[in-house]
């Protein structure tokens, strides 16, 4: 089992060519092709505003704005997918047959028209993961369409890129555990890269510990595929669990953390906090996230 098709909703900003940095590292691992998409936004979307007194011609104005601002954009994308391309060795293929005969990571772009949560979040079903951008600094994490598209209407894992590209990836992997069903399927989706790594950490904490199966339980599990991993239990730090979660990654020196996303709802979520944000926000190093 690998991930042979990876999705990246490509942005045209310095996080946006991290995480095809980020896309590109992975697929040559795992031999597969790395499909980019930009959604440009439709001109039409403006029109219902008419209902909200705006004159005809404000429409048409705000229109062209739009079209004018979306086309700016995506020549933005495509600059710095072409200027990657130039400057790597890669391999375009468009279908499944072109990208056997590479042999090789492949990479194919695209951009089309509409809303980019639903687009990103369709598309992403026929895709074994997709990568998207680190929230750039400063960016409210919970603007991230894209990103919570996937999470929330995907069925598939997200692999959160760092705002930098990465020098490695996969070969020290931590995974969160606290017993919920988001937990179980992010180390479920993440088989491959525990199979693949070198070391294997499982981090828990009577802090994070929801109802539902003990850490013994996980292990036992990961026994029956054949990946043997250590338990290591982390504390709060200043009573944020997100970021006793984060220092105990780092100082395993891990190149992956694997985790849950959202237990409770995410409107709940983004009122109260919560560890899946605090990682969002603050990581330094790739983030597989299911839910």
């Amino acid at each position: 089992m690998a991930y042979r098709r990876i999705l990246l909703p490509l942005t045209g900003t310095a996080a946006g060519e991290a995480a095809l940095h980020t896309a590109v590292m992975t697929a040559r691992i795992w031999h597969s092709h790395v499909h980019c998409i930009h959604v440009r936004v439709d001109a039409r979307d403006v029109a219902p505003l008419a209902g909200e007194g705006l004159s005809g011609a404000m429409i048409e104005e705000m229109m062209a704005a739009t079209e004018r601002e979306s086309g700016d954009r995506a020549s933005r994308v495509q600059a710095l997918f072409n200027r990657f391309v130039d400057g790597k060795d890669v391999v375009l293929a468009s279908s499944a047959e072109a990208a056997e005969k590479a042999d090789a990571a492949t990479l194919s772009f695209a951009s089309v028209a509409g809303r980019e949560e639903d687009l990103v979040a369709q598309e992403s079903r026929l895709y074994d993961m997709a990568v998207v951008p680190h929230p750039d600094a400063g960016e409210d994490v919970s603007s991230s369409d894209a990103l919570h598209a996937i999470l929330f209407d995907s069925g598939r894992p997200v692999l959160i890129a760092p705002r930098m590209p990465p020098a490695s990836i996969g070969t020290r992997v931590c995974c969160a555990w606290n017993g919920t069903a988001e937990s179980a399927a992010a180390i479920a989706a993440a088989l491959p890269w525990l199979h693949r790594a070198e070391a294997v950490r499982i981090l828990y904490s009577r802090d994070y510990q929801r109802r539902g199966p003990d850490v013994k339980g996980i292990l036992s599990y990961l026994r029956w595929h054949n990946i043997t991993a250590e338990a290591v239990e982390f504390q709060p730090i200043t009573r944020e669990v997100g970021a006793g979660l984060l220092g105990a990654a780092r100082d395993f020196n891990a190149d992956l953390l694997c985790m849950g996303a959202y237990s409770h709802s995410r409107i709940r979520q983004l009122i109260l906090g919560g560890v899946t944000r605090h990682v969002l926000e603050n990581a330094d190093m790739p983030v597989m996230m299911c839910r």
